[in-house]
């Protein structure tokens, strides 16, 4: 076992039982997944995705390459999950990931033998020949190699949430810098929001042992979390990723709610997604350490330095028995003091520069360390590792046998996130990094993040900053914060490649990209950093590049001559880190995906036997079965002949209904609709036809006058939401000087269709009091009335071609409107009819409606051109000019009745002309809705044919090669019933 016998910031008195591959293993209360398997020796716990080699744990954050894991099992299977980022529970299942049939003896190993073909762009070169092999085996090999982790298959078990915050100032990274920030800022009493991805708040801190006031790092961080727990103004989320900047100054974060609980709660949801709508903010996402390019750099027991100080110190945890130390900078020099410290055996500190720190160097040397200045290592040797080769200043090469070797080749700042607006970062000579030269605005790096490395600069940066935001809102600074820290120095001489080496040397740990790949690549003309991410892979990991990234740029620099500040750098994307697809969908999927709304009658629908259809994000009556009928079409029938020869009533709640108000709504729906609306009298109706800006119909529906500065708009349902957002639009951006609102009321009212030629009778008996004659309430008008004590309306208006009327009254009296409807009604033997009679009846009258108004078609295309004012001006006028939708050859509205009356009419059919071959050259337009009319006794249709109102009469071909069958059908007026309007207007 691996664990120390004292230190660490872990539980000792709470065991973890967790397993690994199969195995059962043992854990403390505060370990991470990867300080767990370092504690029980295991080394290797990965492959890679190319060569399939053995990988072991390379650092202690989110940027690690190897270590990925499947955590979980069955449906809430996790795969592609850090290891250094998990955080350890009772009961954790974890297992390796991209081996068969085992970690330790996996087949595709084989892949290493195969190393000189499958060099970089080795895909695009190998599988072009011959070309009939793509689709039968090279497709599916290259598919089935793909990816690391596998997902269950299963559907998500879990739930999400989201959540939205707003603050002055968000701090992102809870390190000494974000800490300090916070603190300060909320002691001026600014609303701040400190988000970091850790469990624990101190990030460094927490990995180190240092002074700060007086208190070792550590329980320094625990002070100030404890102040800002106490801070009201200050929100804390712990493990939150910020994933992503997105314009207006709004913050993309995940927070992960019960990963880390061995079971969740009944209904807790398992991560939450924020937007977070921050004034200002502030980059403490700290720096990363950067690996060495030297032979078998990829070999499990070749550690960054940090990492180890973190596996020591925090998680009391020692990754090797005896060690050495490779570095070009100061700050891995802690880390031999914390192996030493820790009882582990260090060889040697191996420093690339030949000046390394003097009182650091010395330490070393009394401890028995050798030091070895100018030397580098060439080769790390082993499965896991057991030996170095090091070549000396002198050039003299010699082997030091090994277990642990702590790799430190300088920090780059993490200021991915800052490059998401597109601002490219810089190269700085001074730290030998990019840095963010142009911050997004409102938001400024700090600390490491801002190329401040050394422990006292972060924490006074961000003192210096939160001040500023705090002086920028003019509120009074808080209490002085004072902050001294132990002194350390951070000098780095930066060693891209260490030539010579006799084994691989690897750039991207997770993608197989080698040293050798870089230079392939510029030797192949791919000397932009983008094209070289594309023809190696080198970047394309789950880690974005963070550990492989500048020495790749570094390296194709240096091979093609170039400086790495001429060779750039690739501008990170949202998000910074894989996300659930999950947490964007939260709570819409499943039946939640699209709401299911029921209309107020529902209940009563469903106790008359009622069938029911989506109809938008409604559920609608579809039909009213009878006992004895088996047939839908019968039940259909049955409802359209009682509506046509007496009454039938229906639901119609789910129209659309937008209340439109103020003195310009005149103005504003003259310049929605396509007809004049300002001159409709107070109390009238109008049909109104809406275009898109391209000039295509959007909708149409109705407009009533309720008052000088009000109308009552209706829609049809599946647009309700899309004409909605049409009028905000229109009102807020397009005209913002019009003093006019606009609300959505369709669940305010709860609407019936009253229609047939007893539908008066019906009414009258329901309403007593009220004059519905033809001189009180005539077609096309409206009126206000009580019923049963609520306000209500009447409408004249026909969707049937029949006479019918539409009364609404509140949602909440809407269960009582067909009690009453049919109770009134009985004496006129009243049929509820659903959507399928509606849809037969509104096709015998000629109603162009859905599959018509299918976002290509023009006005004149539906035979509603008259409607067009010429003298005012309105959304889609001008584009609705355009030749080709002015055309006379475009296909028009026109009706179909079959030759045969027994033969059936299906939309989606073609229409050819008689006579001609049945190929798409010939085909002159489409069958839009189809029905069969029981009023006329065979079927119908509507369709959109070429040259349609010139062709009455013409015989045409109804083509269906999908359901089979041709039809010959004469061409017609597309209305079937009533054409004079004599029905609806009785």
């Amino acid at each position: 076992m691996s664990r120390l016998a004292a230190g660490g910031l872990i539980d000792r008195g709470a065991p973890v039982s967790f397993s690994f591959d199969g195995r059962v293993l043992a854990g403390l209360a505060g370990d991470s997944l990867a300080s767990a398997l370092i504690a029980n020796d295991v080394r290797v716990v990965g492959r890679s995705f190319k060569y399939h080699r053995p990988r072991g744990i390379l650092t202690a954050g989110s940027e690690e390459p190897n270590a990925l894991v499947t955590l979980g099992a069955g449906d809430r299977a996790e795969p592609n999950t850090r290891a250094t980022t998990a955080e350890l529970f009772d009961g954790l299942q974890a297992r390796s990931q991209n081996r068969w049939p085992s970690l330790g003896f996996d087949l595709m190993a084989v892949n290493q033998l195969f190393a000189p073909i499958l060099v970089a762009g080795f895909y695009y070169k190998t599988f072009m020949w011959p070309a009939f092999l793509w689709e039968r085996l090279y497709e599916p090999l290259i598919r089935r190699a793909a990816g690391l982790g596998a997902l269950s298959g299963l559907p998500d078990p879990d739930h999400y949430d989201r959540n939205h915050a707003f603050c002055d100032l968000l701090i992102v990274g809870a390190g000494p810098a974000g800490l300090a920030a916070a603190v300060t800022a909320g002691r001026a009493g600014l609303r701040v929001i400190l988000a970091d991805e850790d469990w624990r708040l101190g990030g460094r801190l927490l990995a180190e042992r240092r002074v700060v006031g007086a208190l070792p790092s550590h329980a320094w961080a625990s002070v100030a979390a404890a102040e800002l727990a106490r801070h009201a103004n200050v929100t804390v989320l712990t493990r939150t990723t910020v994933f992503g900047i997105y314009d207006g100054c709004e913050y993309g974060a995940v927070e992960r709610l019960t990963d880390h609980l061995p079971a969740p709660p009944s209904g807790a949801p398992r991560q939450r997604l924020w937007k977070i709508i921050a004034k200002r903010a502030l980059l403490a996402t700290g720096a990363v350490e950067r690996p060495l390019v030297f032979g078998g750099n990829d070999r499990p027991g070749v550690m960054l330095a940090s990492a180890v100080s973190a596996y020591l110190n925090r998680f009391a945890v020692a990754p090797g028995r005896r060690a050495a130390v490779f570095t070009t900078g100061d700050s891995a020099w802690r880390t031999a003091r914390d192996l030493l410290d820790a009882g582990v055996e260090v060889a040697a500190v191996i420093d690339a520069r030949p000046d390394p720190p003097e009182a650091a160097a010395a330490a070393m040397r009394r401890e028995g360390v050798e030091v070895l200045a100018g030397a580098v290592v060439t080769d790390a040797l082993g499965g896991p590792l057991k030996a170095i080769e090091v070549r000396e200043e002198n050039g003299r090469v010699r082997r030091i046998a090994v277990d642990l070797l702590a790799v430190s080749g300088g920090w780059s700042p993490s200021i991915g996130l800052g490059s998401h607006l597109g601002d490219r970062p810089v190269w700085s000579d001074a730290i030998h990094a990019f840095m963010l030269d142009r911050a997004p605005p409102g938001m400024a790096p700090i600390g490491a993040a801002a190329g401040r490395f050394s422990l006292s600069q972060a924490l006074n940066d961000g003192v210096r900053e939160a001040l500023a935001v705090a002086d920028a809102f003019g509120v009074a600074r808080g209490a002085e914060f004072a902050l001294a820290a132990d002194q350390e120095t951070v000098r780095l001489s930066p060693l891209w490649d260490v030539a010579k080496s006799r084994t691989k040397a690897f750039v991207d740990f997770q993608n197989d990209v080698t040293r050798a790949d870089i230079t392939l690549a510029v030797r192949e003309g791919f000397t932009s950093v983008e094209h070289l991410k594309r023809y190696t892979t080198l970047g394309m990991a789950t880690d974005q590049g963070r550990t492989s990234q500048l020495n790749g740029h570094a390296l194709m620099a240096a091979a093609a001559g170039k400086s790495i500040a001429e060779a750039g750098v690739i501008l990170a994307r949202p998000p910074s880190v894989p996300v659930a697809i999950g947490v964007f969908a939260g709570h819409h999927r499943d039946e939640h995906f699209r709401p299911e709304r029921l209309t107020a009658s529902d209940d009563w629908a469903r106790s008359h036997g009622a069938a029911f259809v989506d109809a938008g994000l409604w559920k609608r009556a579809q039909w009213f079965a009878r006992p004895g009928e088996d047939d839908w079409l019968q039940t259909v029938n049955r409802e359209v002949l009682a509506t046509r020869s007496g009454v039938g009533v229906c639901d119609v709640s789910t129209l659309g209904k937008i209340d439109v108000h103020g003195p310009d709504a005149p103005a504003l729906l003259d310049r929605l609709y396509v007809n004049r609306m300002s001159t409709l009298a107070v109390g009238r109706v109008r049909y109104g036809l809406m275009l898109r800006e391209d000039g295509m119909v959007m909708d149409d529906g109705t407009v009533t006058r309720l008052a000088a500065d009000r109308y009552f708009v209706t829609t049809t349902t599946v647009n309700a939401a899309r004409v909605m957002q049409h009028i905000d639009f229109a009102r807020q951006v397009l005209w913002p000087e019009l003093d006019v609102q606009a609300c959505s009321v369709t669940e305010q009212w709860s609407t019936w269709s009253v229609a047939g030629p007893r539908s008066r009778d019906l009414l009258q008996a329901l309403l007593p009091d009220l004059d519905l004659s033809n001189r009180a309430l005539p077609y096309m008008n409206a009126t206000a009335l009580r019923w049963r004590g609520a306000r209500a309306r009447l409408f004249r208006v026909s969707f049937s071609g029949e006479l019918a009327y539409e009364i609404s009254v509140p949602a909440d009296r809407g269960a009582l409107l067909p009690e009453a409807l049919m109770a009134a009604g009985e004496a006129f033997s009243a049929t509820p009819y659903g959507t399928e009679a509606l849809g037969v009846m509104r096709v015998e009258k000629g109603h162009p409606a859905g599959a018509e108004l299918n976002g290509q078609t023009t006005a004149a295309d539906l035979g509603l051109d008259g409607l067009m004012s010429k003298k005012k001006d309105y959304i889609g006028r001008v584009m609705a000019r355009r030749p080709g939708l002015t055309d006379s050859h475009r296909p028009r509205l026109v009706g179909l009745e079959p030759i045969d009356a027994g033969a059936r009419l299906r939309a989606g059919a073609h229409l050819v002309p008689q006579g001609s071959d049945r190929i798409a050259a010939n085909d002159q337009g489409y069958v839009t809705s189809a029905a069969f009319s029981p009023t006329l006794g065979h079927w119908i249709a509507l369709a959109l044919l070429e040259r349609g109102p010139a062709r009455h009469g013409e015989t045409v071909v109804v083509h269906d090669p999908v359901r089979g069958g041709d039809v010959e059908a004469r061409v017609r007026h597309p209305i079937f019933i009533d054409p004079d309007g004599s029905r609806l207007r009785g």
